[in-house]
């Protein structure tokens, strides 16, 4: 079977940066699932697993707009200190789950004043080229109840309680 839209499909991964820092790695244990064509995964990953076959390994590298896009310095605005009450030891890096008009984003804290805190809500893969390793592991069919809900169920999926 090969990889194609509405097919789970099982990947071991290994991700890394330019610099050739491993950034993420799946575990040889629970390889990632996601259902092909419905953009779960990064669009340039995406387009190089179409037609893989189970076995297959290959490297690719793939350019921030087939990634996580460019930054976008608009992105990174200064906000009141006071946003953040109730958060007692604030710190740079931590990341917080903010409602914009478009929906939920996440943000990041970069700098910390005594009136406001300085956070950027650009992916923190934004403007980088990844480099992944990838293993095919399985590929099955999606079932009817996996493509209406848009994830795998079971085994390196998503349970329902």
């Amino acid at each position: 079977m090969q990889v194609s839209d509405r097919k789970v499909v099982y990947i071991h991964y290994t991700l890394k940066n330019k610099e050739g820092t491993v950034l993420d790695s799946s575990s040889q244990e629970t390889p990632l699932a996601y259902i092909h064509g419905i953009g779960s995964i990064i669009p340039g990953l995406e387009k190089a697993l179409a037609g893989k076959s189970e076995g297959d390994k290959f490297n690719i590298s793939v350019d921030p707009e087939e990634a996580y896009g460019e930054r976008n310095e608009t992105l990174i605005q200064a906000v009141p200190r006071d946003a953040f009450q109730g958060v007692e030891d604030l710190q740079e890096g931590m990341q917080f789950q903010a409602q914009t008009p478009s929906g939920p984003q996440l943000i990041t804290v970069t700098e910390i004043g005594t009136e406001q805190v300085m956070v950027d809500a650009n992916h923190p893969l934004a403007g980088e080229t990844l480099d992944f390793d990838v293993e095919v592991v399985d590929i099955r069919e999606a079932t009817e109840e996996e493509l209406e809900h848009g994830h795998v169920h079971g085994a390196g999926g998503h349970h329902h309680a």
